[in-house]
């Protein structure tokens, strides 16, 4: 790596909500990472034809188990789809305002049809693992595509309400058996007059681990956390609650799970058969 970048300190700083010792030297896609925000105002400008192919490029060619590739994405441009998937969503309104959806699927059809068409029968394809491998390998490629769609100048955020009704959205997308929608991501243009602060993360010391799990000064560093989430809060114009009640309310009730509590089922009813 060449020696005459500087470190990124501006970018831990603004990453992890506080200043920090000097870190070694990156480069312009270490900012760029560290840099990620999620955007939930958009332009309405349309995106420069070839953007889908560039980004689903970018996304194929992230890792993939075995290279088996279970996994799919539909790109949703037509308005009045984006906005049934966004009513299907709890009404989020950047997913209709964004001028593209990806919605990322494990898909284990093409698999099944594959196994069909040559005369094989894949009995590991109905066990679970099988579908952790299409879920992973989704939100492996969905990842790719952020970061291709941020060096382009584009913002993302997102949508894990896709799946507060797997049925219904695979009924709108046409999905057949066996094909799941994990996650949406919105795709376009920030609007700048909505702009947006870089959200911090936890310290290191909380999520690194060197060589076995500890929770040596865990409480601590989460307190100190909760004081610079509630700082980000506040100027970002939210109520200042800080990190901890978020996770409570989100893991608390099982209403927040806006319907996803039956998710056994919907994988049933969507042709998955988990062993």
């Amino acid at each position: 790596m060449p020696h005459d970048l500087p470190p990124l300190n501006t970018e831990f700083t603004l990453r992890y909500g506080a200043p920090v010792a000097p870190m070694a030297d990156g480069n312009e896609v270490i900012a760029s990472l560290l840099s990620h925000r999620s955007i939930r105002g958009y332009l309405g400008d349309a995106l420069p034809e070839g953007t889908v192919e560039l980004l689903v490029a970018a996304a194929q060619s992230a890792a993939t188990s075995s290279n088996m590739q279970l996994w799919s994405v539909v790109a949703v441009e037509d308005p009045s789809t984006r906005a049934k998937l966004a009513d299907l969503s709890g009404g989020q309104k950047h997913i209709a305002q964004a001028p593209l959806n990806l919605v990322w699927l494990v898909d284990l059809s093409r698999a099944e049809r594959i196994g069909a068409a040559h005369g094989h029968d894949f009995p590991v394809l109905p066990y679970t693992e099988t579908f952790m491998v299409g879920v992973i390998d989704a939100a492996l490629a969905a990842q790719n595509a952020v970061v291709a769609a941020e060096s382009l100048g584009l913002g993302t955020v997102y949508i894990g309400a896709m799946r507060n009704h797997p049925q219904a959205v695979a009924e709108l997308l046409g999905l057949p058996a066996q094909v799941m929608a994990v996650f949406g991501l919105c795709v376009g243009y920030p609007d700048p007059a909505q702009p947006t602060q870089v959200r911090p993360r936890l310290p290191q010391s909380v999520v690194l681990h060197r060589e076995r799990y500890s929770t040596a000064g865990e409480a601590e560093a989460i307190a100190s956390y909760e004081q610079r989430f509630a700082n980000y809060q506040k100027a970002e114009g939210l109520p200042a609650s800080g990190w901890l009640s978020r996770v409570i309310d989100r893991l608390g009730t099982i209403r927040s799970m806006s319907g996803r509590d039956k998710m056994r089922g919907a994988l049933a009813a969507l042709g998955f058969k988990l062993d």
